[in-house]
């Protein structure tokens, strides 16, 4: 059984100003929020699904730059440790990423732009008006790689209000930010611009003793450009590009068995030189009939360019390197029709084209290796999803989606390889209204991670078959004491079929097979409150088993074994105070148990506690505020991972400043 816990915020255009008196005379209700988790416009208390909500207003706040923020404000979502930028593999409910096989079991989706791998999975949530976090499987409205949930951001459309925010940041270990978001109509109703930036760069924290210098540090760009036309009331149409660059250091890696921690004597030159590029055209328009048409085409590009010392050794004995870049084009069109409270539905088509030239080297003390391959795929997909009210407080969401996927691999040296799956995604809820505030809901859904082919394996184990789960999830949420406590509860299990798994038969050769059959169980616990004037409260706590039912590697067994990188418990707990003459304080808790690097759970990450705090000032339009991230300076190192080979560094305690401007 599986039940999906909302998270909890509000949306930046219902959220009062910071500092207006309805924010801090009075403790009034929490607005409504508007989700878009079914693909159409719902109160989020009327969508039986576990969805986590953080507005723009919050991750500026914060100072978010980063999808891993999210782990400090969402129950059961964390990320895999891989100490390099452009490289966050998404953890939802015990499952977990393939980077090997380039895949994720969770969506990340920009704007109707999909990202489906770990690689390139990031955002510097520019311009962000909303981030919903859909946990279980979404594979009938998201399609492959989407079975543990989906990320889905939603950026500010620039319209007839003039727009401007600019932020600057300095902090420790010579950090510097700045960050702006701009817009403005062109031609009044009809035609606006919008622009952001955002540049960042901050020294490392290893200490490289070989070369007597700081190793790991990082500096990012980026930059969003959106040109919206509404050519008459019914036509809105957005031409997006997107494009963000990381050039740093090598990752925040070390040997578990270097003498002092965050102490390497390594003599080979490392960097991440990744870039990420986006296009997208989405065009809305409703019919006189009251139909929706939705079409939204894109080109997504990522490039992963990184060299990386692995033995830390003075000499140049052993070191990765590779290029990947995926290039992904696809096309959605979708039809909706109905209001809120009558039946509602949508019917789609969608296409895409994946390409991944993929080129890896590998330096041992015998030789240096390099492979090289190309992995194409083509998907189309047919999809439907409806939400039927019944008879009295009783109301029905159903769905299904037919998708098939071809997939051709070229290695030279190789004969070709080709292969086609189909797949049927179906999804069944029920939800029972106890009353305007309260609802109970049930669900069973299928969700799946798409298969392929191993790039660098031997022959025998170049293929894998797709992943499939099932969950049935049980869930209540709602909002009580006048509208000022917003709450949400869930339980869930998950049965995990044809479990891709990595394997290692020799050192170096890793690979994925279907070797597994696991099982993931949990529970996760929502509030949002408002205290009373001016304070705020949101806390959230999962709780999750995630393991294998059977996984023979070998002659090694490891089944009632952690599925890697899942915490058995994780959590946070936030409050606010905002005093209407401008002040306010904040503090953050965020933390997981002990997490397992690899299948034998012979390596691990321990648990950890992390306190944030924040306070600051608040005059007219501008904002000044104080940090100390990591006040404790905790540390949470990966020790282990690649089995045993590699220590994967937390960073250090951050003390900074911000300041803010908003028109």
């Amino acid at each position: 059984m599986s039940l999906p816990a909302p998270a909890l915020g509000q949306t930046a255009q219902d959220r009062p100003a910071a500092g207006s008196p309805a924010e801090t005379d009075r403790a009034t209700g929490l607005p409504p929020i508007i989700v878009h988790a079914q693909k159409q416009d719902e109160d989020l208390l009327s969508v039986p699904a576990a969805i986590a909500v953080v507005d723009g207003e919050t991750l500026a706040e914060e100072g978010a730059q980063s999808l891993d923020a999210l782990s400090g404000m969402v129950s059961g979502l964390s990320f895999q440790p891989m100490g390099q930028s452009g490289l966050l593999p998404p953890v939802i409910r015990g499952m977990n990423a393939n980077v090997t096989s380039f895949s994720s079991s969770t969506a990340l989706i920009v704007d109707g732009v999909p990202t489906l791998r770990g690689q390139g999975f990031e955002d510097p949530l520019l311009g962000v008006e909303q981030v919903e976090v859909l946990k279980g499987p979404q594979s009938t409205l998201y399609g492959r790689n989407a079975e543990a949930g989906v990320i889905n951001i939603t950026t500010r459309k620039p319209g007839n209000e003039p727009y401007a925010f600019i932020s600057a940041e300095a902090g420790n270990h010579e950090r510097r930010a700045l960050r702006f978001d701009l817009s403005h109509p062109l031609v009044q109703d009809q035609l606006f611009l919008g622009v952001a930036g955002s540049f960042s760069r901050q020294d490392g924290f290893l200490e490289n003793t070989w070369l007597d210098q700081k190793d790991g540090g990082q500096m990012r760009r980026s930059g969003r450009f959106a040109l919206r036309w509404t050519p008459g009331a019914r036509t809105d149409a957005i031409l997006r590009y997107t494009q963000n660059e990381y050039r740093d250091q090598a990752s925040l890696w070390g040997s578990p068995s270097s003498p002092e921690r965050a102490e390497v004597r390594s003599g080979t030159e490392g960097w991440n030189r990744s870039t990420a590029r986006t296009w997208s055209l989405d065009v809305t328009h409703r019919f006189d009939s009251g139909i929706r048409l939705r079409s939204t085409t894109a080109r997504n590009t990522y490039v992963d360019d990184l060299q990386q010392d692995t033995d830390f050794q003075p000499a140049d004995m052993m070191h990765i390197g590779r290029r990947h870049e995926f290039t992904t084009l696809s096309q959605e069109l979708r039809l909706e029709g109905g209001e809120a409270g009558q039946t509602r539905w949508l019917a789609g088509l969608y296409l895409d084209d994946d390409k991944q030239d993929l080129s890896f080297a590998q330096k041992t003390p015998m030789a240096l290796t390099l492979t090289s391959g190309i992995q194409k795929q083509r998907t189309a997909a047919l999809f439907t999803h409806w939400t039927i009210p019944l008879s009295g407080p009783w109301s029905l969401v159903a769905g299904g989606r037919l998708e098939q996927t071809r997939i051709r691999f070229d290695m030279p040296g190789m004969d070709r390889q080709s292969r086609t799956y189909t797949q049927f995604s179906p999804k069944l809820a029920l939800q029972y209204a106890v009353n305007p505030r309260t609802s109970l809901y049930a669900s069973l859904a299928e969700g799946y991670r798409a298969g392929g082919f191993n790039a660098f394996s031997p022959a025998a184990y170049r293929e894998y078959d797709p992943e499939k789960v099932w969950a049935l999830e049980l869930g209540a949420k709602g909002t009580a004491l006048d509208d000022t406590l917003r709450y949400g509860a869930a339980l869930y299990a998950m049965d995990i079929r044809q479990m891709q798994v990595q394997q290692m038969v020799t050192p170096g050769q890793v690979f994925i097979t279907n070797a597994a059959t696991g099982r993931s169980i949990g529970a996760e616990f929502d509030i949002d409150y408002r205290l009373a004037p001016g304070w705020n409260l949101q806390a959230g706590l999962a709780l999750n088993r995630s393991t294998f039912r059977e996984f023979q590697d070998g002659a090694k067994s490891y089944g009632g074994n952690d599925n890697a990188f899942s915490p058995r418990v994780s959590g946070y707990a936030g409050l606010r105070y905002q005093d209407a003459r401008g002040w306010y304080a904040q503090a953050r808790l965020h933390g997981a148990s002990k997490v397992y690097l690899d299948a034998a759970n012979a390596y691990s990450r321990n648990g950890f506690g992390i306190l944030d705090l924040s306070a600051g000032y608040m005059l007219k339009n501008v904002d000044l505020t104080v940090y100390v991230n990591n006040v404790a300076d905790r540390h949470y190192d990966a020790v282990g991972f690649l089995n045993g080979l590699v220590t994967i560094y937390s960073p250090p305690r951050e003390v900074g400043v911000r300041v803010s401007w908003k028109l």
